[in-house]
């Protein structure tokens, strides 16, 4: 997401839910760690006092962000299309549950994928990101068990793989782009089927 994009995401109000929209638009364009709360602040247009009414800090809207990112992605696993039918299928239905959520929540998740782990709530984000992986990979390692994937797939790296896939879109994918209802189905279709046709 370019600078000019991520700041877009901001709506001028006094409401936490719009000032964390602020902060994730500046947290992208100039980086965690480069922001201040006078940044914060001003791209808002309200006073430092008034930001420190609804959030504690700099980390607090960090970790706000990052929450709804991971809660989203975690709700997918839940899912009845996650948790029911063959491994495939529950793969199929993860992937483009991400894909929605990406498209959905574009800001959130390009903030979550960015983090470094320089701070104790980015550290969390990445262990929560790995348990994410974790347990997608569990999933493949049963497809590959019942024979529905290759038995020469590390379980592991398909997941981290699939993952890699989704988490491109945020690279290219923008908001209102002809297509983006059709964009989960299609990313989970070149995922499982790939791009060539199939074999007569």
């Amino acid at each position: 997401m370019t600078a000019d994009a991520a700041r877009r995401v901001r709506r001028p109000s006094t409401g936490p839910g719009s000032l964390l929209e602020v902060a994730v638009g500046e947290f992208i364009a100039r980086g965690y760690d480069a922001t201040s709360m006078e940044d914060l602040s001003r791209a808002a247009g309200i006073t430092k006092s008034s930001f420190y009414h609804h959030f504690t800090g700099k980390e607090a809207l960090l970790r706000a962000a990052l929450e709804r990112a991971l809660s989203r992605l975690f709700a997918i696993l839940d899912e009845p299309g996650a948790t029911a039918g063959s491994p495939v299928q529950r793969l199929r239905h993860i992937v483009r549950g991400q894909v929605a959520v990406l498209t959905e929540d574009l800001p959130y998740v390009t903030l979550l994928l960015r983090v470094r782990g320089n701070t104790e709530t980015e550290r969390w984000a990445l262990e929560q990101r790995r348990a994410f992986d974790t347990r997608v990979a569990a999933i493949v390692r049963e497809a590959v068990e019942q024979g529905e994937v290759r038995a020469d797939v590390d379980p592991a790296l398909a997941a981290r793989l699939l993952s890699g896939l989704v988490n491109s879109v945020v690279e290219w994918f923008r908001p209102g782009r002809s297509g983006a209802a059709e964009l989960p189905d299609e990313v989970a279709r070149v995922a499982f089927e790939g791009l060539l046709p199939a074999a007569r």
